[in-house]
């Protein structure tokens, strides 16, 4: 039996549903999600195996023009999607006039991978705009295969599926079959806990924060997790634990119940603030921190 395998990595700017993609198409919630822009940071990745095949999804933080150094690593991810991808998944959406980034559009269009642009959220908008979109990306990419979908109601999720399947090279299994990604757990604790700080707070503060898994000691019947909240800024570590401790205390509940879910055991989170001024630009921090 032929054995296929490859990379699939999915791109675009952000906010326009790259993660709850990934998220529909590995069946699992690996990337975490806001309505926020720009909550991917990580390139993160998905594994789907069949007894024939194997697909690596990635999903790709959205393209930005970077302002600190963070944004440049982030970029990295970006360029080696692009790079080794076998087939590229170029999410776009309705309300998308232009993609932010040229320079990445470009590289997508003189890719040598099968390119399938899907312009997601079409569930929000009528036919007569979405025919425009489409007219739009033909011209833009006129070799991609354009194709309507609803990533959040897996609207032509299993069109993608097989389509994938039938642009993968034949090659063995780049991951033993019975893994799901090449993350530790101590990353999706980190990628939780930072999702529940995008959720509690307002403007730019999600944004100046970071989480650091001190401590992830699993026992029989618990996980105990410390980790610490980082901010660029000591006012910041006063908002961050709110009024008599109330919104810090509100991101651990948060956080707790969707880690139990995930690590499928009890689980005891200890959380603290700590400040560490312009980690975004400090290449040991970025290092630190994965990036």
């Amino acid at each position: 039996m032929v054995h296929k395998a490859g990379f699939v990595n999915i791109l675009g700017s952000p906010n326009v549903g790259k993660s709850t993609l990934m998220n529909g198409l590995v069946g699992e919630r690996l990337s975490i999600i806001t309505s926020k822009k720009q909550t991917t940071r990580h390139r993160i990745m998905g594994i789907v195996n069949g007894d024939d095949f194997q697909i690596v999804y990635s999903d790709t933080p959205g393209v930005v023009n970077a302002g600190y150094k963070l944004h440049e690593r982030m970029m990295k991810y970006v360029n080696t999607a692009i790079s080794d991808g076998d087939v590229l998944l170029f999410v776009t959406d309705p309300f998308e006039d232009e993609m932010n980034h040229v320079d990445t559009l470009r590289k997508i269009e003189s890719s040598d991978s099968p390119v399938l642009l899907l312009i997601n959220k079409i569930d929000l908008i009528d036919q007569e705009k979405l025919v425009k979109r489409v007219e739009y990306w033909s011209q833009k990419i006129p070799r991609a295969e354009i194709l309507p979908i609803s990533a959040l109601h897996k609207m032509n999720l299993e069109y993608i599926i097989n389509k994938v399947k039938d642009f993968l090279p034949e090659s063995p299994p780049y991951f033993p079959k019975d893994e799901l990604t090449d993350r530790p757990m101590r990353f999706f604790v980190s990628e939780i806990i930072r999702e529940k700080i995008f959720e509690t707070y307002d403007k730019e503060l999600p944004y100046s924060c970071e989480v650091e898994v001190q401590s992830y000691k699993e026992e029989e019947t618990i996980v105990k997790i410390e980790a610490n909240i980082l901010v660029i800024r000591e006012s910041q570590k006063g908002i961050v634990i709110g009024h008599q401790g109330k919104k810090i205390k509100h991101v651990g509940i948060s956080a707790r119940k969707d880690i139990q879910r995930f690590v499928d055991k009890k689980v005891h989170l200890d959380l603290r603030v700590k400040v560490e001024k312009d980690w975004r630009n400090q290449d040991r921090s970025l290092d630190n921190y994965g990036y």
